[in-house]
């Protein structure tokens, strides 16, 4: 990666910078309003000015709470201009998810849509000192504190403010972790790791140029759409196509055609739901696109070979996390595998290792460990946690994964998630995408649970595709019969589950700790 001066913000680096040089260009199109790079930049400014103004200081923590728009984009770069933290959170989040977001972060200001506000509101904390609402007429007070609404709190177009003298090794953002397993942790990122993630798999690994438009279905509020959705095209000059409304896949293909994005970015499920719809008939256009990326889960091999065969294109599947900020491992273009996430991005180191903490052989699974430029500096809150999975520059994802002998890795699944059955390891997703591969499987789950003996045995959650009606009394042999033909016995669950949809978090991961239940 190009050297990081010693002061270094982001702001200039993804906003500014674009702006001095193509200052017409446009930044952000799609179902909103569009905004050129020095639109962008002034828009920046005038956040900057106005949280200034307002009496944010450097390192206060603004909660930004918006979809995915030109507000939101303003919102964070303003906030980082100034030397403060922006912290995005779920803008489709509940009550209870609101109070833990501001008191663990000690938020003093909010930015919040009207949509979201509702469900904030009754969560508000004696630290906040001010909340901005975006899209609405609310003009009162809430609960002693002033609620502004956005356009009567921005200043005029004028000249910003001067930029904040960061580091590049001080905090710039907070991202919460999905909280699959317990409340939500906030990673803290600094002004660098976003140059780091741009430079190692931005352009090395994807290879995104000028002329790309880039969509991302997850969404800014999460560590993969942010740099999907943000910081990957700017880093490139490139244009974003912004979604800001609850993506579905009949809303999806349509903007898909209208927009005709050159960069798609998506998670497995989502991929999944693209091609039932498409089986189903629906005229799904993928001719623009020239790369198709997935993450957040291990993308099934049949999923892979199916998308393929449809739409002629090979998703590149990775692994990245909230704490690595983006990708770490990654297929290339033109370099894919079915059921691999590929090899290492630049910049980044990956170890397998044994229970022991030593390195594993190929072919065994073991935890993966990962070292890179853009590792978090701290869970916020947590001293304790970041110094058990912070180790010697190493960081510990509690994933389970195996690398082959030409250096391909595959992901087994989340520690808590693998199953040991029979005295060896079953990894999830091995049985799932097996699963997959039955005409009849859409989606499916499988996780361990004990038997009356106190045994954990492999069960299975099947969402039939579309059309399919729920199969006779003898279903349950047929799918353990297919299995039983593909995979050794063990892994194959002799117990299944037909459901109607599976239980997922809002970035499309599976809740298997809900199934396990």
């Amino acid at each position: 990666m190009p050297g990081v001066s010693t002061q270094f913000n982001i702001a200039d680096e993804f906003v500014s910078r674009l702006a001095r040089a193509h200052p017409e260009k446009l930044a952000v199109l799609g179902s909103e309003r569009q905004a050129s790079y020095a639109q962008l930049e002034n828009e920046v400014g005038r956040v900057a000015r106005a949280l200034r103004d307002s009496g944010c200081a450097v390192r206060d923590r603004v909660l930004i709470v918006l979809p995915d728009s030109v507000e939101f984009i303003a919102a964070f770069f303003g906030t980082a201009k100034i030397g403060a933290i922006a912290v995005p959170v779920n803008s489709f989040a509940r009550e209870s998810d609101y109070r833990h977001y501001l008191r663990d972060s000690g938020a003093r200001f909010a930015i919040v849509h009207a949509e979201a506000f509702p469900a904030l509101r009754s969560a508000l904390t004696p630290a906040l000192r001010l909340v901005v609402i975006v899209g609405s007429e609310w003009t009162d007070t809430t609960m002693g504190r002033p609620v502004v609404r956005w356009e009567e709190w921005l200043p005029a177009p004028l000249e910003g403010v001067e930029l904040a003298a960061t580091g590049a090794d001080d905090p710039a953002f907070f991202l919460y972790t999905s909280g699959t397993g317990g409340p939500a942790k906030a990673a803290v990122h600094c002004h660098k790791d976003m140059m780091f993630t741009s430079h190692g798999f931005a352009q090395r690994v994807l290879g995104l140029r000028a002329d790309d438009r880039v969509f991302s279905v997850s969404k800014l509020f999460f560590a993969y759409g942010l740099g999907n959705g943000m910081y990957f095209p700017f880093s490139v000059g490139a244009g974003t196509l912004l979604f800001p409304e609850r993506v579905r896949v009949d809303l999806i293909w349509p903007f898909v055609a209208r927009y005709q994005p050159t960069v798609f970015f998506s998670v497995p499920t989502f991929y999944a739901a693209l091609l039932r719809e498409f089986d189903a008939g629906y005229p799904l256009d993928f001719s623009s696109v020239r790369l198709a990326v997935s993450a957040g889960e291990a993308l099934p091999a049949e999923i892979f070979k199916r998308f393929r065969e449809r739409f002629g294109i090979e998703i590149l599947d990775g692994i990245g996390s909230t704490e690595m900020l983006h990708m770490y491992v990654s297929c290339r273009p033109g370099k894919t595998r079915a059921g691999s996430c590929g090899v290492p991005v630049p910049g980044y180191e990956v170890e397998i290792r044994d229970g022991e903490g030593w390195a594993a052989k190929d072919g065994e699974i073991g935890d993966l460990w990962v070292k890179g430029g853009s590792m978090f500096a701290e869970y916020w809150n947590h001293p304790e946690l970041s110094a058990r999975v912070r180790k010697n520059g190493w960081f510990s994802t509690n994933d389970k994964c195996v690398r082959d002998a030409g250096g391909f890795y595959r992901y087994c699944g989340r520690a808590d998630d693998m199953m040991k059955v029979s005295g060896m390891w079953v990894s999830p997703s091995e049985v799932e995408n097996v699963l997959l591969g039955h005409p009849a499987v859409a989606e499916c789950a499988v996780v361990g649970r004990a038997d009356g003996e106190g045994l954990v045995r492999p069960v299975a959650f099947v969402v039939l595709q579309s059309g399919v009606s729920a199969p006779g009394g003898g279903f349950d042999s047929e799918l353990h019969g297919w299995l039983h033909t593909r995979l050794v016995g063990f892994k194959c669950p002799q117990e299944f589950h037909i459901v109607t949809e599976l239980p997922k978090t809002p970035t499309g991961k599976i809740q298997r700790f809900l199934l396990r239940q």
